[in-house]
């Protein structure tokens, strides 16, 4: 039989295949074409960072709008970049909430220094995986010598060593884990059932991240202990001691204590000497959260808010919030590695190295790890500590002025003292709690919707509280008085004849 393709009937068929082949354009991105791209993506970058607080920090779009605008299929053909990028201009950007925006003012910042945008390039194109050290040695090393640098920054000592992980949930969790091996007596490879039952001890004002990883950990919700907090929200040391006293006397073992130095809500600081000292009194594992807060250590005068936590077994501190480096950039610390690697270390017959000590991947869940410590280097590199820590303190003044001018006039209440760059405050309407809620909740919504400021929102002592965090690297003096302006008039028109 002769094949097919000899067939009269099967030229029309390979010559639609040559046409539909000639017709698609060339994937070729060497050379000319790769330079092409770039060159306007970064024309595009510095057009947009340029003119982005001309856009609304909130998107006005609905859930699904963005996806509608996208195609329903992939492309069964290559699509020339620009062309993409339009694409990415137009239905994208326009969906996006804007972290960079100078007005963003919610949560706490994530914005970028323009360094760390030219460093996730570099780190894209040279594309390593530093799992061990010698699929990258250089990756390794720049991060070892990276997040050395910012334990130097911060005033740590030398005995503290660490890695980069991608947010702080990981890190905290990375940490429970080594404080559940160190307590739970070989819960790495017989697991927990049969074991002690282990507790963790955090404030009822700290990161949901610790909920998490006592979950993720196999550890459950109910092994979290919420200790009460003071006046000015911070763990209370009497409390966790007799919350640990309570496990003892019921044969429940304590695995760690979570200290918090800027808490989510309202950045307090947890008395972290005192927590220090419970925590080594009992042998139990002490965390520090400073994910938010930690790089203000690099702030002389701000010291003193972080004393203590050089007696913790491991810190998490977050270079992709108030230091400006891209996401995603978490930093953990530790005094000891063993019990980190006697947690998760695993290597296979085909990844066994004599390098071994040097692998980052021993430590943590993922095995594949980015080129993370490179951005972080760059920053150090391009801004230098000095500017760095400059930039924070004038945050920290920027928001201590916002919280004077907020209450003037009495308008808005305080609803925390302020710490660091977090201010915390309402319109209070007194004997009204649901009144006081939905005023509040107006109040932001209409500031939130002028498109030039955001903010969000928390509750403290049962009570709806309005949050103003001062974080971006863009963020100036007039960009504050836009929302203390617009806080101040949306409070006149929800509250007509009050004071303010």
């Amino acid at each position: 039989m002769p094949d097919p393709i000899d067939r009269p009937h099967g030229e029309p068929a390979r010559e639609a295949t040559r046409e539909a082949a000639e017709a698609a354009p060339a994937a070729d991105w060497s050379g000319d074409t790769l330079r092409e791209a770039l060159d306007r993506a970064a024309e595009w970058t510095v057009d947009y960072r340029k003119r982005v607080e001309q856009r609304p920090v909130l998107p006005d779009v609905q859930p699904g709008d963005v996806r509608r605008a996208l195609a329903k299929t992939p492309p069964r053909t290559p699509e020339p970049f620009e062309r993409v990028l339009a694409d990415f201009d137009e239905h994208i950007v326009s969906g996006l909430t804007h972290w960079n925006h100078p007005g963003f003012l919610a949560y706490f910042s994530s914005s970028t220094r323009a360094p760390s945008i030219v460093a996730e390039l570099l780190v894209a194109a040279v594309g390593v995986n530093a799992m061990l050290w010698r699929t990258s040695p250089a990756a390794t090393e720049v991060e070892r010598t990276a997040v050395d640098w910012l334990r130097q920054a911060v005033g740590l000592p030398d005995t503290f060593s660490g890695l980069i992980f991608d947010t702080a949930s990981t890190s905290t969790f990375t940490a429970l884990l080594a404080a559940r091996e160190r307590a739970g007596d070989g819960v790495r490879d017989d697991g927990l059932p049969g074991g002690p039952a282990l507790a963790v001890y955090t404030s009822e004002q700290s990161h949901s991240s610790v909920e998490k990883s006592a979950i993720a950990a196999g550890l459950g919700r109910r092994s979290v202990r919420r200790i009460e907090t003071d006046a000015a929200f911070r763990m209370r040391p009497d409390a966790l001691e007799a919350a640990i006293a309570d496990d003892l006397a019921k044969g429940i073992r304590p695995a760690m204590v979570c200290a918090t130095i800027g808490t989510t809500s309202t950045a307090s600081v947890d008395p972290v000497p005192a927590l220090a000292a419970i925590a080594e009194r009992h042998g139990v594992w002490l965390h520090v959260d400073a994910a938010y807060a930690g790089p203000a250590a690099m702030i002389p005068e701000q010291r003193p808010h972080f004393r203590g936590w050089e007696a913790a077994d491991s810190i998490v501190l977050n270079p992709h919030k108030w230091l400006g480096t891209s996401l995603d950039c978490s930093v953990l610390l530790y005094r000891d590695v063993a019990p980190f690697r006697a947690s998760l270390a695993l290597t296979p017959t085909y990844l066994e190295s004599e390098d071994d000590e040097t692998d980052l991947m021993d430590i943590g869940l993922a095995l594949g790890r980015r080129f993370r410590g490179l951005k972080l280097w760059v920053l150090f590199r391009c801004a230098g500590t000095d500017g760095l820590a400059e930039t924070m303190r004038r945050h920290i003044a920027m928001a201590e002025a916002a919280a004077a001018h907020l209450v003037e006039g009495g308008a808005f209440e305080l609803a925390a003292p302020v710490s660091f760059s977090t201010v915390c405050f309402r319109a209070a309407r007194e004997g009204d709690p649901a009144g006081e809620a939905r005023l509040n909740r107006e109040i932001m919504s209409r500031v939130n919707a002028g498109g030039r400021s955001f903010l969000s929102h928390t509750e403290l002592d049962g009570r709806y509280t309005v949050r103003l965090s001062v974080g971006s690297v863009h963020t100036e003096e007039r960009h504050l008085d836009d929302a203390l302006d617009a806080l101040h008039r949306a409070a006149a028109d929800l509250s007509p004849g009050e004071p303010g």
